[in-house]
């Protein structure tokens, strides 16, 4: 059995998501974490998550390329998600910085991710972090806040072995996506030496595909391939790959 820990299913892409879960069941996919993207998003994401809530579950967050001069109106609003819809909600995220696309509102990045770190503390909850070409920074942040109840997942990590080290070192988890199968893979190189205690897999749907479907719509149901590619070279079994990073998924969202 596998956990999708990064699929956002509520995307308007869909339009037949029945068809997405009934797909993601039928590769033994037991759970899909949907992280929320701004405050547009929640209720797509809420009443799917409704629909299925035995496979379905979601985080509460404003990713960073959301962030603008009004960000704190967009972080009260979802605040107050969070206190009204908390049972199914089993995380903040998506959070981090992201000066790959814009640097415009850099320090409103920073103000945003410190406030969202605080309801992770506030409402004992793991986060998951966005991060693009912000890795140092976003280290130094989670090093000042690391107060050894602050857990979760560096989302879509495609990096060195030196940085994995750095993110263990802060007890937080990699998550491991569509990238892990592209021929110039950075994951390549660091994966062997990455702890398979360490990793948790995603697909980052709808976007990421792996390979044999890289370019088109991503799915839950192609964790498969992830999966395959992270045992291929880590050298281990497909079903150790997948019974240990579906115990540290279910470690980081309901324990």
């Amino acid at each position: 059995m596998l956990i999708d820990t990064h699929a956002h299913l509520y995307d308007s892409c869909y339009d037949n998501t029945a068809l997405f879960i009934n797909s993601a069941r039928d590769k033994d996919i037991q759970k899909i974490i949907m992280p929320n993207l701004n405050i547009t998003t929640v209720e797509s994401m809420l009443t799917l998550q409704k629909a299925y809530p035995h496979i379905l579950a979601y985080t509460i967050g404003l990713h960073p390329c959301y962030v603008d001069h009004h960000f704190k109106k967009q972080l009260e609003k979802l605040e107050d998600y969070l206190q009204n819809h908390n049972k199914p909600c089993v995380g903040i995220g998506e959070i981090g910085l992201d000066f790959y696309h814009s640097k415009q509102f850099k320090n409103q990045q920073y103000e945003a991710f410190h406030i969202q770190i605080q309801w992770a503390k506030k409402y004992q909850l793991p986060i998951i972090i966005h991060c693009r070409n912000a890795f140092d920074e976003v280290i130094e942040i989670i090093k000042k806040n690391q107060d050894g109840q602050l857990k979760g997942i560096f989302h879509c990590f495609g990096g060195t072995k030196e940085e994995a080290k750095k993110i263990i070192d802060l007890n937080f988890y990699i998550g491991i996506g569509g990238i892990v199968t592209f021929k110039k893979s950075a994951l390549t190189e660091s994966l062997p030496y990455i702890p398979t205690k360490h990793i948790v897999l995603e697909t980052d749907s709808p976007y990421l595909a792996p390979k044999p479907h890289r370019g088109k719509k991503n799915e839950p149901a192609f964790l498969i391939y992830v999966a395959k590619k992270c045992a291929e070279i880590q050298k281990i079994s497909l079903e150790m790959i997948s019974t240990i990073t579906t115990k540290n998924a279910q470690k980081i969202f309901w324990n």
